[in-house]
């Protein structure tokens, strides 16, 4: 089961990257994380900026809403998703 803790502003999401795959994609879950394989690689934050928005899209949110909190030199992180409780957010990826 993904790791969805409550926030003051929405939910904070567990996210296992995978840099420089074949394509940008939500992999499903991995190790109590939400799996996200994105091509860029893991430089300069080009990854993290390819990990939000591959979350962005595939929950249909604003930029403003996704936001890394905490791993950016790690590939396992947290991204802060405003606005969305953990059972919406649940609810959206279950989609």
């Amino acid at each position: 089961m993904i790791d969805i803790r409550p926030h003051a502003e929405g939910c904070v999401l567990a996210v296992r990257a995978q840099t420089g795959a074949r394509k940008n994609a939500v992999m499903g879950e991995q190790a109590g994380a939400l799996k996200v394989a994105v091509t860029a690689p893991p430089e300069d934050g080009r990854a993290n900026a390819a990990i939000t928005d591959v979350l962005r899209e595939h929950l249909g949110l604003k930029r403003a809403q996704v936001e890394l909190m905490g791993g950016a030199t790690n590939r396992n992180k947290q991204f802060l998703i405003r606005g969305l409780t953990p059972e919406e957010l649940r609810g959206k990826l279950e989609e």
